[in-house]
């Protein structure tokens, strides 16, 4: 079979999930325990689908500072060109179950009114391709869905990811299922097929990073043309990690992705007024805190990290914008590890600005 017809078969499996309405789904559950670092949830989530089609596959456990319903988490990508994946291979089921599973649905496609024509073909063709060995010359076909090698691997399949907004992308990881025996790597003409970075990047989604409010003196309020200084202790930042793992029998990986801050940026709220430093970025010191304390007798000093109002808030009040810039990272599974964009995460305070009252004599 050439590819072209492959690409045709791998086209009807998908009429064949719309048709039975089988989709996958996103059925995460959760076991949340305290992280030790304080921040963020730490849960024992599995995301991935419900089991229910063809396009099911192992679930993936999330911990540590992950969100606590598998949804997105808060950071922001600074590279805006930079996605996770939309969609990835993973093992779906043994050779047993994945036959009991595939055989009732194509009985029930056979069986549904209109599954004729060029669909009801391809249907036709790939029950051979797990039956009858039909199929093509970088992915021969099966005999009896593989079940003289179950629990000796497993079938993978197509798992899309469900915060893909692009519908298209998402249902991109469209090839049949296939097998991987225990220990073994997919073929290589599966580019998708999920690895410790794929991991790397879903735990990268799902991050949640902790609030990042400044401590200010004066406090919440101010007053027009005080330096304000702000900082930020170590005991409250540090650094978070969160962690994405597929453990099945035969094939076990995970990948840990690691979120360091590195700097401060402050944001007025307002063009009235200036920056400690001009810039309002405020690098982290070596002790891993940001900016200074404000002490008794620093009245007159130039705060290394905090910012000036130039006029009065009125009856209102600025929102003050304090954003954290975190270098993320990661490691897994056989040593791998690399670099991800770096990361951003911010709140807004309240900050009521006073006139400075003078008294005339």
């Amino acid at each position: 079979m050439n590819r072209s017809r492959r690409a045709a078969l791998s086209a009807a499996i998908a009429v064949l999930a719309v048709t039975l309405g089988v989709t996958a789904l996103t059925e995460p559950a959760y076991s949340a325990e305290p992280p030790s670092n304080g921040h963020g949830a730490s849960t024992d989530k599995k995301g991935g689908t419900d089991g229910t089609g063809i396009y099911a596959a192992a679930r993936i456990q999330y911990s540590g500072a992950v969100t606590k319903d598998g949804s997105t988490g808060n950071v922001t990508s600074s590279d805006v060109n930079w996605t996770p994946p939309p969609c990835w291979y993973a093992p779906y089921l043994g050779a047993k179950d994945f036959k009991k599973k595939m055989s009732e649905q194509i009985e029930t496609a056979k069986n549904t009114p209109g599954m004729g024509g060029t669909a009801g073909a391809a249907i036709g063709e790939m029950q051979r391709h797990y039956e009858d060995e039909y199929g093509w010359t970088d992915t021969p076909g099966y005999k009896d869905y593989n079940v003289e090698k179950d629990g000796k691997g497993m079938f993978w399949a197509g798992v899309e990811n469900p915060d893909e907004p692009d519908v298209l992308k998402r249902g991109s990881c469209n090839d049949l299922p296939f097998w991987v025996d225990n220990g073994k790597t997919p073929p290589p003409q599966y580019e998708e097929a999920v690895t410790p970075e794929i991991l790397a990047a879903l735990a990268y989604q799902r991050m949640q990073l902790p609030d990042t409010k400044v401590t200010l003196a004066p406090e919440a309020t101010t007053k027009v043309n005080l330096p304000t200084w702000a900082w930020l202790d170590k005991a409250v930042f540090d650094e978070v990690q969160a962690t994405a793992a597929i453990n099945v029998p035969g094939f076990n990986i995970q990948a840990t992705t690691t979120a360091k801050p590195v700097s401060l940026k402050l944001e007025p709220g307002t063009e009235d007024a200036e920056t400690y430093p001009a810039s309002g970025e405020c690098a982290i010191n070596a002790d891993g805190s940001i900016g200074a304390p404000y002490a008794k007798g620093k009245a007159d000093e130039t705060p290394p990290c905090g910012l000036k109002y130039l006029r009065s808030s009125g009856n209102g009040t600025f929102k003050l914008r304090a954003t954290i810039t975190w270098e993320i990272s990661w490691t897994g599974t056989g040593g791998a590890g690399g670099d991800l964009p770096n990361g951003t995460f911010g709140t807004t305070q309240d900050i009521t600005v006073q006139e400075i009252q003078a008294v005339n004599r």
